[in-house]
């Protein structure tokens, strides 16, 4: 196996070492092997362009072409020419698939569904990942800087998994990038002939030469390695994401104390409004009748900076036996326990615990913690709801009208926290929330107000397709345009609230699911909500719906004042019931009807069975079409580079290699003349041959030189009894090349170099060899003897 040949063996082998890091986030996982197979097709073209040899540009140039009719084939073979071709049709559904896969990428979580656009996704950035790699560290003959690429295909898969095997899958990247250098390496050592290469062994066996500075290389790549992987643990942790620790709360640490911190976990929340298809997030079982009142809250957003709202940074604790009193909670507020038993989807890993409001106590195993002000349970050192099953008992708080507009002044440090507002925040908020309430006498009739004014009365509507929107003017561009969801209504009312000095916060979670026959609640993606939650002391945290046609309008929330537009019941959502239904949910009613007649629950049933593309064999077969649809007409011309590189290349430096390199530089030149229109005649002599080339080529003084140079070395190899050596042939031969095309026209410089006339050379061998093969048949077909008579001896 020659150097070059192991080099682009190792190059793939690292690339999909280092792609083994993307395994975690999708499943199933079938998207390697397919990007096995055209990763391994994309590096045999490289191989056979390289053999050629072709011009190093040239050489990438075909192999990313091959990349691009695989994916094609692969990905768009409806909307390619002939099924392998790129056509605008093509790249348009290669941009549709991108686009539906990024949407895939930030709607689910790992891993995630394996999507056609997801899919796209992946195998199209190990082919490129593949081809830098192969183009660095065997085009280039440079390995070390082949690790860039592979240094980034691994961050991306890094930085999106959850970083439980993250070591694991370095070491493997990591490995597969110190088989490229050793390669590289012993590739460059073999360069070196005997000296290196060929080095004997000592009487006691150790190697001596090239094997020395192998082990060299060998050991410094372990070492490091080793270092690589070490170091890191023992440096200080740097956690971030979702849940940044310090001390020993969440990440690493005993685990006897600690904060959480937490970036807006709302980035997400309009893609899983719309979802086309509903996939069930949460099933729950609870012992109340009124699902109305069942939000599950994750976590509740406190700081506004004017641009986001955020979960603050809060200590952390081991989960108690049983929750304490929720803040502001008076004892004369009637409220019942409730119990509800959730099973999270085996997909959904949220490091929060989705809880009813207020939470009392909760069992579940694993490493979770307790979050005492917000009431919530985060996951320690990367714990997630995965497949988790827990039960939560919750109060369900229910406070009168009179209650809440009978409340006193919060607490002067918890009113100074949650009425904070920016003094960049735009003035027409404040006055929009003051016209909106005038003649409010209390801070609850000022929220009612608030409430009514952005679900009923406002002329606001909830659309989806609004972006989420930053910046300063957010909120009063939500205010002119009046058209957005629920992150838009709840943080308006929040900000709105805050400027009449009455605490208020945000709370991310789920508005109540959808009854079951089977007595459980599904929660699904289209739940996902977002609400403003306002204290008032004696009652504490309390719920508003602003969302028009989402969620429930709270029954503490009625207005006895004559007209109002708030109806007198509960409003549910559009996905929500107060009681059960009688008919059975949409995924049994389907069970013994036509799957296709029924819609599909998740993305993953949506596909089709086999949807992983054409079946291996097709995907072959169309493959070795293409390769023999673009091989066989540019067979000619492949051939005769092949040919004049092997004429024109290094020879040996012995005397009996002179007529051999004399005899191939002379064969190339004239079927070079005779691919420009000169047919070789083999009755003349060189020197008359050289003549005759020079004036039928109009050869310039130079080139017409260089032609009665090679023919003189010729002759000296044909008749002089020592051949003398004559050097620069190989120029003579190009430089005569070069004049015969600037003489030529257009026409035949293209039939020279795509239709050669002297690739006829391989038919007369061809020929040649069947006579041959036909006359050693014949040789060696045993003769019949002929009988002999009756009566002859013999």
């Amino acid at each position: 196996m020659s150097g070059r040949t192991r080099m682009a063996l190792c190059a793939a082998a690292a690339t999909l070492m280092a792609s083994c890091a993307l395994l975690p986030l999708v499943s199933p996982v079938t998207w390697l092997m397919q990007a096995i197979f055209l990763l391994a097709i994309q590096t045999g073209v490289g191989m056979a362009t390289r053999r050629v040899p072709l011009a190093r540009p040239l050489t990438v140039a075909a192999q990313a072409l091959a990349g691009l009719m695989l994916l094609t084939l692969t990905f768009a073979n409806q909307q390619a020419i002939i099924g392998v071709i790129p056509g605008p049709e093509a790249f348009r559904h290669f941009a549709d698939l991108l686009q539906a896969g990024g949407d895939d990428v930030s709607r689910y979580s790992i891993p995630a569904p394996l999507s056609d656009g997801i899919r796209l996704m992946l195998i199209g950035g190990v082919l490129i990942i593949g081809l830098a790699v192969d183009t660095l560290a065997v085009t280039f003959r440079s390995a070390a800087p082949a690790g860039l690429p592979l240094l980034a295909l691994y961050s991306v898969a890094a930085g999106l998994s959850d970083g439980g095997a993250d070591w694991l899958w370095f070491l493997v990247a990591a490995m597969g990038y110190l088989m490229l250098l050793l390669a590289e390496g012993r590739d460059r050592l073999s360069q070196w002939g005997r000296v290196f290469g060929g080095a004997p062994r000592t009487p006691g066996g150790e190697p001596t030469g090239a094997v020395a500075p192998v082990r060299t290389g060998r050991r410094i790549g372990v070492v490091a390695l080793g270092i690589a992987l070490v170091v890191p643990l023992a440096l200080p942790a740097m956690n971030g994401g979702l849940l940044d620790a310090a001390g020993a709360g969440v990440g690493s640490g005993s685990g006897r104390g600690g904060t959480v911190a937490a970036v807006n976990p709302l980035v997400s929340l309009r893609d899983s409004l719309n979802v086309d298809e509903d996939r069930e997030v949460l099933s729950l079982k609870t012992n109340t009748a009124d699902l109305s009142n069942l939000y599950l809250r994750i976590v509740s957003l406190d700081d506004f900076d004017g641009t986001t709202w955020e979960p603050a940074k809060r200590s952390i604790e081991a989960i108690p036996g049983r929750f304490p009193t929720p803040i502001g909670l008076g004892p004369d507020v009637r409220r019942a326990e409730v119990e509800t038993t959730i099973s999270a989807a085996d997909w959904y890993a949220q490091n929060w615990l989705p809880m009813p409001y207020p939470p009392s106590g909760v069992e579940i195993d694993g490493r979770w913690r307790y979050e005492p002000l917000g009431m919530t349970v985060v996951g320690d050192r990367r714990q997630t709801t995965r497949g988790a099953t827990y039960t939560v008992r919750s109060l369900d708080v229910q406070p009168t009208a009179e209650q809440l507009a009978d409340a006193p002044e919060p607490p002067a440090a918890l009113k100074r926290e949650f009425t904070k507002l920016p003094d960049s925040m735009p003035s027409v908020v404040g006055k929009t929330a003051r016209e909106v309430t005038e003649g409010a006498t209390s801070h609850y009739e000022q929220a009612v107000k608030l409430q009514e004014y952005f679900a009923v009365t406002g002329g606001f509507q909830y659309d989806t397709d609004v972006k989420v929107g930053s910046g300063r003017t957010a909120i009063a561009r939500f205010l002119r345009d009046k058209q957005g969801f629920c992150v838009h209504f709840s943080f308006a009312m929040a900000a709105m609230a805050r400027s009449l000095d009455i605490p208020a916060r945000v709370a991310v979670g789920f508005a109540p699911g959808t009854p079951q026959g089977d007595s459980s609640v599904s929660v699904g993606l289209r739940d996902a909500h977002a609400w403003p939650e306002l204290y008032f002391e004696g009652v504490g945290w309390t719920r508003f719906e602003p969302t028009p046609t989402r969620g429930s309008v709270p029954s503490y929330t009625q207005s006895d004042t004559p007209g109002s537009t708030l109806p007198d019941v509960a409003r549910p959502s559009q996905s929500t019931s107060t009681g059960l239904s009688a008919t059975p949910s949409a995924s049994e009613s389907c069970a013994g009807q036509n799957p296709q007649l029924c819609a599909s629950e998740s993305p993953e049933a949506a596909v089709a069975p086999g949807g992983d593309g054409p079946k291996w064999y097709v995907l072959l077969a169309w493959v070795l079409g293409g390769a023999a649809a673009l091989l066989i007409p540019s067979a000619p011309m492949l051939w005769r580079l092949r040919m004049r590189a092997v004429r024109l290349g290094a020879h040996g430096r012995s005397e009996a290699d002179i007529p051999l390199h004399t005899l191939a530089v002379w064969q190339e030149l004239t079927d070079t003349a005779w691919d420009f229109g000169i047919p070789p005649d083999d009755s003349q002599t060189p020197r008359r041959t050289a003549a005759r080339i020079v004036r039928l080529g109009h050869l310039d003084p130079p080139a017409a030189a260089s032609v009665h140079r090679v023919a003189d070395a010729v002759e000296q190899v044909l008749y002089a009894p020592v051949p003398r050596p004559t050097a620069g042939l190989a120029e003579d031969v190009r430089r005569v090349r070069s004049d015969l095309r600037s003489k030529a026209g257009w026409r035949t410089s293209m039939r020279a170099l795509l239709a050669p006339r002297s690739t006829v050379r391989v038919v007369w061998a061809l020929s040649d060899r069947w006579l041959d093969v036909k006359r050693r048949a014949a040789a060696a077909r045993p003769t019949l003897r002929r009988p002999s008579t009756p009566g002859q001896r013999g």
